[in-house]
């Protein structure tokens, strides 16, 4: 029986794993062939080969009118760019959004890579933003391991990037739940609300998604009707991953260790979600 309301139960919570490291290993695969000259279009294949392989299929081709398995966004994309034949350029700030689904269950996250080469000064403010999202994220699941409610996931994000930047928050787009569908409630904001949200407790997954803007933080929509972009031009950035919370503690569902290596600064240990 799954679980009550936006928890999962200890039978769901072990179907989540295999989908998740599907999507680690589709997003690794594509991480490695990141460079100048390759296209989003060949980073799409290679992560859907890599998908199937596992006897998944790219859940993000299971969202009405979207036909790829990626979502590419490069420099001012924000969310929902569509993979195409545009060749990768040197310092360009790539953002891959993928996500895998598995006897019923899904997984999603999302990683940012700057393509070697190009003008430095460029590179490194984009390397910056990423290091600085990729931080907020860990900073909102170890504070996920700590919470009693999941509101505090959203303070902590908020509070890394105030402490380490003036980029702005993205309040449109935020994380959600995640289980037999991609999207689910609760919602999971990237910034403090009055809302304290669900209590933190075992059975709950939720995707945490940072997403920062290096300028402004207003959006418009291009003419294909996916692709979000920065009103100003400036470039954005969004790193995301799906994590559950059992009995034992909590357990990054998208890295292929659990987020042992990038929780252990942070005083937390993961502990592996058992069998069912």
């Amino acid at each position: 029986m799954r679980g009550r309301g936006p928890y999962k139960s200890r039978r769901d919570l072990a179907a989540m794993r295999e989908p998740g490291r599907i999507t680690a290993l589709a997003l690794a695969a594509v991480a490695a062939e990141i460079r100048a000259g390759v296209t989003t279009l060949e980073l799409d294949r290679i992560a859907e080969r890599v998908i199937r392989e596992h006897g998944a299929v790219p859940n993000f081709q299971l969202e009405p009118g979207y036909e790829h398995t990626l979502c590419v966004n490069v420099n001012d994309v924000v969310v929902h760019g569509i993979p195409d034949e545009r060749p990768l350029e040197p310092g360009d700030l790539v953002t891959v959004d993928c996500g895998a689904k598995i006897d019923g269950f899904n997984g999603d996250a999302a990683i940012s890579v700057v393509v070697p080469g190009g003008d430095p000064a460029i590179a490194a403010a984009r390397e910056r933003l990423s290091e600085v999202t990729r931080g907020a994220l860990w900073d909102g699941i170890a504070a996920l391991a700590r919470a009693k409610q999941l509101g505090e996931v959203g303070a902590a994000v908020e509070d890394h990037i105030d402490a380490n930047s003036d980029y702005r928050i993205d309040e449109d787009y935020i994380g959600h739940g995640i289980g037999a569908k991609m999207h689910e409630d609760p919602p999971v904001f990237n910034y403090r609300t009055r809302v304290a949200g669900p209590a933190v407790k075992p059975g709950l997954c939720v995707a945490i998604e940072p997403i920062i803007h290096a300028g402004g933080a207003e959006t418009v929509v291009d003419a294909d009707g996916w692709t979000v972009r920065s009103a100003d031009g400036s470039d954005a950035c969004q790193w995301e991953h799906s994590v559950a919370v059992h009995s034992g503690g909590i357990w990054v569902l998208t890295a292929l260790d659990g987020g042992a290596a990038e929780l252990a600064p942070l005083g937390i240990v993961p502990v592996p979600i058992p069998d069912r």
